[in-house]
């Protein structure tokens, strides 16, 4: 079963995106990678980076293009985490609590 077909719930989606944010973060010598971290001011993102990190998710949760209006709402680790869950969420693949 692949990572885009597993069912989890939604602290294990949590955790696995702030792990991909952390591996894929261009600067983050010192900054604890929390849900309040911001992508851009702590983690040091830039446009190219952001790029890596959306079709990274795309590509391991299986998620649609992300539009441009959603992407500018998506700042921080927590909203990350919860556009997937959101996505996910939709189409049954987060589990029951």
């Amino acid at each position: 079963m692949t990572e885009s077909t597993t069912v989890r719930s939604e602290q294990e989606i949590h955790d696995y995106v702030a792990e991909i944010v952390g591996e894929l973060a261009p600067n983050p010598d010192g900054v604890a990678v929390a849900g309040a971290s911001r992508l851009v001011e702590d983690l040091g993102y830039h446009s190219l980076a952001l790029l890596e990190l959306a079709f990274t998710l795309e590509d391991e949760f299986d998620l649609p293009p992300i539009d441009e209006a959603t992407a500018r709402q998506i700042t921080t680790v927590e909203s990350v985490a919860g556009h997937v869950v959101n996505v996910l969420g939709e189409r049954g693949d987060v589990a029951a609590a």
